[in-house]
């Protein structure tokens, strides 16, 4: 690839890098909305949870697709952008799978997050309080699910009204 079409496809990545943070916020201020008596109240926090993780995983995609961008297939750069990117993709599919999960439980609401560097797993419920029946249902279903082991689990309740 020449040093010109480098040049054009990073410029090319920054602007839409510059354009996504732009969007993320305007979205972030909108997200404020006025409630019956004229208040204003915030977003649900899971909401807004899962959009600042959608945004952050959004420009790191951006930056892996840049450097798969500038390498050639069989460049050790290239092959570890690649993975990094398969590693973020199936990240995303498996927290998708547990929130849903968690939610047939009865939760209105829930957030999960895998973490990629360690293995830890973060369960947020929209709950005001977790019983203990409630919390090693969601325990046995995340260490059967990820095989995690138990000391990585954290089950948080989260009361947010929807």
């Amino acid at each position: 690839m020449s040093n010109k079409k480098k040049i054009i496809v990073m410029s090319s990545l920054v602007l839409l890098l510059a354009v996504t943070a732009v969007f993320n916020f305007v979205l972030a201020n909108t997200n404020a909305t006025v409630s019956a008596d004229g208040g204003v109240t915030t977003a649900n926090y899971f909401t807004t949870y899962r959009s600042e993780r959608t945004t952050t995983r959004n420009e790191e995609l951006v930056q892996l697709d840049s450097v798969i961008a500038l390498y050639e297939e069989g460049d050790e750069k290239y092959e570890a952008a690649t993975e990094m990117k398969m590693e973020i993709v199936s990240s995303m599919e498996k927290e998708l799978i547990l929130e849903n999960m968690v939610k047939s439980l009865g939760f209105s609401d829930a957030v999960v997050s895998v973490s990629m560097d360690s293995d830890n797993v973060n369960v947020f419920i929209n709950s005001s309080e977790l019983n203990y029946d409630t919390a090693l249902s969601i325990y046995t279903m995340m260490k059967n699910e990820t095989g995690i082991v138990a000391g990585n689990i954290i089950i948080m309740p989260v009361y947010a009204e929807s």
